[in-house]
C-alpha cells in the first residue's frame, strides 16, 4: 500500500483524540480516499492515556490491525511525552506533531533521539481564542492535515464545515468557532 498514510494519535480520555481520528477518516472518505479510523480500547476513563489510528489511502486498504510503524504521530497532550514512547516505530521520513506552546527544539529532547520532523502547535491558545474553552482536537486535526498533506487545505476545510454543519446544525456558534480554530491552526503550526 505505497499510497497509504498511517497516523497514530496519543491523547487522554476526554481530549477528543478518538473523535479527531474519526473526523479525519470521515472527511478523507468524503474526499474520495479509502480510510480507516479507530481507537484502541483499554480501561478508558477521563484523563487516562488513549491511542487512536488512521489509515488514509488512494488504494483499497486490506490491512486490519493497529498501526505499529506510523508515518505520523499526533500527541494531543504534551504530558504524555514523559510516560509514553510516542516515537515507537514512527517513520523518520514522517513527523511528530505535539500540542505545545514550546518550539520543536524544546520538545526534541523528550523524543528519545527521533530524527524526523517535529512540529508544535499551541492547541490551548487556539481553541480558547476560537471557542472560549480548551478543546484541543480541532486544532490538532488541522495540524496533522497541514503537516502530512493528506488532503488539500481548502478541501479539508470545506469537508469539515459540512461535517460541523450537519453535527451542530442548531449551534452555529460552535460551527464558526471550530472553523476558526482550524483556520488559525494552519497559520500557527511551528517547526
Amino acid at each position: 500500500m505505497k499510497n497509504t498514510v498511517e497516523i497514530r494519535w496519543h491523547g487522554r480520555g476526554g481530549q477528543g483524540a478518538k473523535t479527531a481520528a474519526l473526523l479525519l477518516a470521515d472527511v478523507a472518505f468524503k474526499a474520495g480516499k479509502y480510510v480507516q479510523g479507530f481507537p484502541e480500547y483499554g480501561p478508558e476513563r477521563m484523563g487516562a492515556p488513549i491511542t487512536a489510528y488512521n489509515r488514509i489511502s488512494d488504494d483499497k486498504i486490506t490491512v486490519h490491525s493497529n498501526i505499529y510503524e506510523p508515518d505520523y504521530v499526533v500527541v494531543v497532550d504534551e504530558g504524555l511525552l514523559d510516560s509514553i514512547d510516542v516515537t515507537s516505530g514512527v517513520n523518520p521520513e514522517g513527523a511528530i506533531v505535539v500540542n505545545s506552546a514550546k518550539p520543536a527544539s524544546e520538545i526534541a529532547p523528550k523524543l528519545r533521539g527521533y530524527k524526523g520532523g517535529i512540529y508544535t502547535v499551541d492547541a490551548r491558545k487556539i481553541s480558547v481564542a476560537a471557542l472560549g474553552k480548551y478543546f484541543p482536537n480541532s486544532p490538532m486535526l488541522a495540524a496533522i492535515v497541514a503537516v502530512s498533506g493528506v488532503m488539500e487545505k481548502e478541501q479539508f476545510l470545506n469537508e469539515m464545515e459540512a461535517s460541523y454543519r450537519h453535527k451542530f446544525s442548531k449551534k452555529p456558534e460552535v460551527i464558526e468557532g471550530n472553523m476558526n480554530a482550524l483556520r488559525m491552526t494552519f497559520e500557527e503550526v511551528n517547526v
